[in-house]
């Protein structure tokens, strides 16, 4: 592909259109019939079984969606990505999230230094920090233990811990090691999530985290500051020492975060090569896991992943499982105009892997412009949404079965987490669980049609609301357990499936200033509802749709 050149316009990606005219035609309840073809479409890797049988292509089209990995360069970005080039160009930064789960014997190279010492030094901090709070060696302001812990922060400071923190809370391993213990956290800077956060919370035994590389986002410092005045409102000790034993902060800047009055020592670095939504495995996500459930827990989550990383970094495409996850979301979303893409983990354990995903994958290629600034001339960037199994069934399934077409991730696992079962019942709850999950993705692909329904006896007037066209994708993921390594390993896949997307769409994946725009005018809002509260200012300089609503909210007689 020439530099500069748009993947679009390669003859791979033309190619890929007009095979798409062609599959368009074929069925899934056919295609499955094909033993050669089914056996070839699945791939597995360390407990990890990827079948793929069920999505709308042929052997040919893989052969034409590898082809168009080549045009694009992937390899190579991987390798660049592993390698600490600076790949995020606008923002001029290498993106190594990778090293944060790296070996402590590893070396991988930043501005000619080292990266994975600092890495393992911060590790070190987590392991003695959590350590001592858990065993009761740094106590409150009142001389309390720390048995509760709200993380404070946004986005990526918040939605990848929640992910991983829920996902472990029904571990068995993991009740045992968060006896006595409460993990909270605060995102939202609507006091209704603060007003939850503190719910029943005991300050004396609360300790805080405040999430910011930067110290300065908005939503966090104000939730801070309303979090520290809950504190020193409520234990009776000097304000100073309640901040310096009752808060800690995860940042780049010191300097800000010491002149909130956390102690410099209480401070655990992360670095520029690690943005938000990638950074669970830095210190965001790993203090209030330790703090929570243990280092052994925060070890068994950075080898998952680890594992991936290495999986990504080493398999060939055809046995590579995000290359294959990112592939298949390019080939429906930009080949068979399938925009929108359901996650459907059959866990209640994984209920916040959903809103993780969508910042991760949405946030990362939700672009109108390549990594060089051209305007794309395709549509990039899926929509993702989820819940689990068999929630969702009876929510948003009707719209997938005889709606719009979207294709489906199943994720689900060979054993529960909390194993059930009635005397006298057929199965376990989980294998009626499981039962689900094995004979959605069937009805997605196969369907009902109008012949079947007639043998069934179904009354003609009832015939058109019962078909089922069927022909409908997926793919399946199937897990031994739900555990803190196989956590690690989804939360990887799901990182560099986006990254496989972003590489052939040609995106810089690692910036967001779509964010921006929002809040610099929210600045300007801010600035004239202090302005109108406290001097009565008018509202200028807005449209008239604006300046009507904030006249509405400012009118205290609508208070």
């Amino acid at each position: 592909m020439k530099k500069n050149a748009l993947i679009s316009e390669t003859f791979q990606w033309k190619d890929l259109h007009n095979h798409a005219k062609d599959v368009k035609k074929l069925h899934l309840k056919n295609l499955l019939q094909d033993p050669e073809r089914t056996d070839a479409f699945f791939a597995e890797h360390s407990g990890i079984f990827f079948d793929y049988a069920r999505q709308n292509a042929t052997k040919e089209t893989l052969k034409k969606l590898f082809a168009l990995a080549d045009a694009a360069n992937l390899t190579q970005k991987i390798q660049a990505m592993f390698a600490g080039e600076v790949i995020n160009t606008t923002e001029k930064r290498a993106v190594l999230h990778t090293a944060l789960r790296a070996n402590s014997d590893a070396v991988i190279h930043y501005n000619g230094q080292n990266v994975v010492p600092d890495v393992q030094k911060v590790l070190t901090q987590i392991a003695s920090f959590s350590e001592k709070i858990r065993n009761e060696k740094h106590l409150g302001a009142t001389g309390l233990p720390l048995t509760n812990v709200v993380a404070i922060g946004i986005g990526g400071s918040y939605l990848g811990p929640e992910f991983v923190a829920e996902a472990l809370r029904t571990a068995p391993k993991q009740i045992k090691n968060a006896s006595g213990r409460r993990l909270r956290f605060l995102a939202n800077i609507d006091p209704v999530d603060v007003t939850r956060a503190l719910d029943e919370l005991d300050p004396e035994n609360t300790l805080v985290i405040i999430i910011s590389k930067t110290f300065s986002t908005a939503e966090t410092i104000l939730n801070a500051k309303t979090v520290r005045a809950w504190l020193c409102d409520n234990i009776k000790a000097p304000n100073d020492e309640i901040v310096r034993t009752h808060m800690i902060a995860i940042s780049t800047n010191i300097k800000a975060a010491t002149s909130f009055g956390i102690h410099s020592k209480n401070i655990f670095g992360f670095w520029d090569w690690v943005g938000g939504r990638y950074s669970v495995s830095s210190a965001v996500g790993m203090l209030p896991i330790a703090l929570q459930y243990g280092m052994k827990t925060v070890h068994d989550f950075l080898a998952g992943a680890r594992d991936i990383d290495t999986h990504f970094k080493t398999a060939v495409f055809s046995e590579n499982l995000p290359v294959l996850m990112g592939l298949f979301g390019i080939w429906n979303s930009s080949f068979l105009d399938r925009p929108a893409r359901a996650i459907l983990p059959y866990t209640q354990a994984l209920h916040k892997l959903s809103p993780h995903v969508q910042q991760v994958d949405m946030e990362s290629n939700g672009k109108r412009v390549s990594s060089e600034g051209q305007l794309l001339d395709f549509q990039a960037g899926e929509i993702n949404f989820g819940e689990p199994g068999t929630n969702g069934q009876h929510s948003f399934y009707q719209l997938i079965h005889q709606g719009r077409v979207i294709p489906c991730d199943f994720i689900g696992f060979i054993k529960s987490q909390q194993e059930r079962k009635i005397e006298g019942e057929l199965v376990s709850n989980h294998d009626e669980l499981m039962a689900n999950f094995f004979a959605q993705p069937d009805a997605l692909a196969y369907g009902k049609d109008e012949a079947t329904l007639r043998k069934e006896a179904v009354s003609e007037e009832l015939i058109p609301h019962k078909v089922f066209e069927g022909n409908r994708p997926s793919s399946s993921l199937l897990l031994s357990e739900l555990n803190a390594f196989t956590i690690g390993q989804l939360l990887a896949l799901y990182e560099h499936r986006t990254a496989v997307q972003g590489f052939i769409w040609g995106l810089n994946s690692f910036d967001q200033w779509g964010v921006e725009l929002g809040k610099n005018l929210a600045k300007k809002v801010r600035s004239q509802i202090h302005k109108t509260r406290t001097k009565q200012a008018s509202i200028v300089d807005f449209n008239k749709s604006t300046t009507r609503l904030l006249q509405r909210y400012l009118d205290p007689s609508d208070r």
